[in-house]
């Protein structure tokens, strides 16, 4: 652990998570035999450095969890505020599906609106305190945008490269925030490949999912978050929007490195769900088929961006969390995803994403099935806003003429 007064961290090394290979901290990094990186931390140093008590006198951000986060210089974080998401009862969406204890943490709360935000501020700050100057990611939704804003925030060149189907506001913001922006005819794994053919000719890192290690520490936050806000308990089922993974798998290491240092009230872990669609299911096909790596997504499609990638390079890393918490991967019709989104919204006010509405459709598949019970404690995430989701807002809406009388019957 370091302990001078301007760094804080106690990670250990770094551990490929194919082999268990140990690599050096502190240096630039990125996959190991194609396979990505843990970060790991020195946990009896955490131990020692805060306590659970010792939160609360801290800003209510994700780098209160400070110890438990790889930056090890504080001039280094680089930040737009990543406040804590509020985690929502919601009786009048629970009453629909007959439960009585659903909650949905709300990430769009968030800079750039999505849990994105969390990744990106942690992989942004390492990539500054490891001299990196200029970097690029492949995306098919947030990931971009949130790059590109706190690539802005540390002075940085960024490079966003989209299918050319990514949604409108995505699109957009990664322009705004500064990015050099290209759509691509194809796949995310398409822009992938492009990310990473330029990094000799381009200089740039790449900051794709799960191939560099930092991103995942930024999104375990969303675990330290949630079971603080629950009493340093976790709930019976979390269900998580799943397209390349790095939430769920991020949360489900989160967990256990609370459960090492002894800050949770009982070592009772939630079922990991792994939610999809069914137009593009590749974790859901390697569970069912009870394989460790998924194959390719064939003709991947779906309303819900975050969730169109047909290869994740994480694959393994989800399936492993998800089996070993003893919960499923499950996909869900993707035709209904614009009705779950559109009542959930109208019931709870929650202005939750298409991703999220997959959840909510799984849920009830899994309530029916008895695979979940209907008196146990429910976390569902909301990845993002509704409203970078133009394309699946759009609905008819009357017009009224003001210069005739209104027939204030029809209004009903």
């Amino acid at each position: 652990m370091i302990t001078t007064q301007s760094q804080r961290h106690c990670v250990s090394h770094l551990e490929a998570a194919i082999d268990g290979t140990k690599l050096p901290a502190g240096t630039i990094q990125t996959l190991h035999k194609g396979k990505p990186l843990w970060v790991r931390y020195d946990l009896d140093a955490v131990r020692e450095a805060v306590s659970r008590e010792d939160l609360v006198e801290r800003e209510e951000t994700m780098w209160r969890y400070r110890e438990l986060l790889p930056v090890a210089r504080d001039e280094n974080i680089v930040s737009l505020g990543e406040t804590m998401t509020p985690l929502i009862h919601c009786p009048r969406l629970g009453a629909r599906l007959g439960l009585r204890k659903l909650f949905i943490k709300d990430e769009s709360r968030l800079p750039t609106g999505s849990f994105k935000a969390r990744g990106m501020a942690v992989a942004i700050s390492m990539a500054k305190e490891l001299g990196i100057t200029r970097v690029a990611a492949p995306t098919a939704g947030n990931a971009g945008g949130a790059m590109a804003a706190y690539a802005a925030r540390a002075g940085m060149e960024s490079y966003v490269f989209m299918p050319s189907d990514t949604p409108l506001v995505n699109r957009y913001e990664a322009v705004l925030y500064g990015a050099k922006t290209f759509l691509i005819d194809g796949l995310i794994n398409d822009c992938g490949r492009i990310v990473g053919e330029g990094k000799e000719p381009m200089g740039w890192f790449d900051m794709s999912t799960l191939k560099e290690p930092y991103r995942i520490e930024g999104k375990k936050t969303m675990g330290l978050e949630l079971a603080e806000q629950m009493g340093w308990t976790l709930p019976d089922v979390i269900l998580y929007p799943t397209g390349g993974g790095t939430g769920l798998i991020g949360m489900w290491k989160a967990f256990d490195e609370l459960t090492q240092i002894g800050w949770l009230e009982n070592d009772n872990k939630p079922r990991m769900y792994a939610c999809q669609s069914s137009g593009c299911a590749p974790i859901v096909d390697a569970f069912d088929k009870g394989e460790r790596f998924a194959d390719p997504a064939k003709d991947p499609h779906t309303i819900a961006s975050g969730l169109r990638v047909p290869v994740a390079v994480g694959d393994f890393m989800i399936l492993d969390a998800v089996r070993e918490s003893r919960g499923k991967a499950l996909a869900t019709d993707e035709d209904k995803l614009l009705d779950w989104m559109r009542e959930a919204c109208a019931l709870e006010g929650i202005a939750l994403c298409p991703e999220a509405a997959a959840c909510l459709g799984v849920l009830e598949s899994a309530l029916a099935a008895g695979e979940i019970s209907h008196d146990e404690r429910i976390v569902i995430f909301n990845t993002g806003a509704a409203q970078k989701y133009i394309e699946a807002m759009q609905v008819e809406i009357p017009t009224l003429d003001h210069t005739k009388p209104i027939e204030w019957a029809s209004l009903g």
